[in-house]
């Protein structure tokens, strides 16, 4: 079944308990959280200790999607906070396999991801390591953005990858996901829709992600 993780990237944090909330009433699978540190991409979101706090307010799994600098320094820090899933980027990583299999290591979920113009193909030796591979569909940085459609073509790319070495990665997507993209990348091989500003669109959660749900129905 094609899991959903709404980004607490577009909640409105005056009311984030009501929101997450709402989350954990709907048919939502995950919740995702962007770290982002002003340096590796041009915006500053939140630590360690909102993700602690949003740990209080969910059992659903933690998505935590670090686009940072220096990741490895900053690992134990969102695994002590309550992640269930690490996702770093693989131009940030030095030593790309070490990091995946350190994350792996603290028996947690470890993702990779990459920006829109990296190659995909970048990421086939750490495929048979990796719990999740992310797809940028959006340049990292800011919600609300439009969905670049080349993007489904990585997710063809991870797909057949997978059928062709007999994986068992997750397949995730990250940016312009609604009604409308949902259903074209899902018949591109992805399982994970992350989606944000739809999601919190006119504080209407629950309602907004039973529309995301109904456009995947049945795949």
């Amino acid at each position: 079944m094609v899991k959903i993780a709404p980004s607490i990237l577009s909640a409105d944090f005056s009311k984030l308990p009501e929101q997450i909330d709402a989350i954990n009433k709907s048919s939502a699978d995950w919740i995702h959280l962007d770290i982002m540190d002003g340096n590796f991409v041009p915006n500053i979101t939140f630590g360690p200790l909102v993700v602690k706090g949003v740990r209080k307010l969910s059992s659903l799994p933690l998505d935590v999607h670090l686009m940072i600098a220096n990741p490895d320094d900053y690992i134990d820090d969102f695994y002590k906070a309550g992640a269930d899933i690490i996702t770093v980027h693989y131009e940030t990583c030095t030593h790309l396999w070490r990091t995946l299999e350190y994350i792996k290591s603290l028996n947690i979920k470890a993702g990779v991801t990459l920006n829109p113009a990296t190659p995909v193909n970048l990421l086939d030796p750490v495929l048979d390591l990796v719990d999740m591979v992310l797809i940028m569909s959006v340049e990292p940085g800011f919600g609300g953005q439009k969905f670049i459609p080349e993007m489904m073509e990585k997710a063809a790319y991870l797909h057949n990858k997978k059928i062709e070495k007999k994986l068992n990665f997750d397949i995730e997507i990250d940016g312009g996901i609604d009604p409308e993209t949902a259903p074209l990348v899902v018949e591109k091989g992805v399982n994970i829709l992350v989606a944000g500003s739809f999601v919190f669109k006119n504080n209407q959660i629950e309602q907004n992600i039973k529309s995301l749900r109904d456009s995947i129905s049945g795949r």
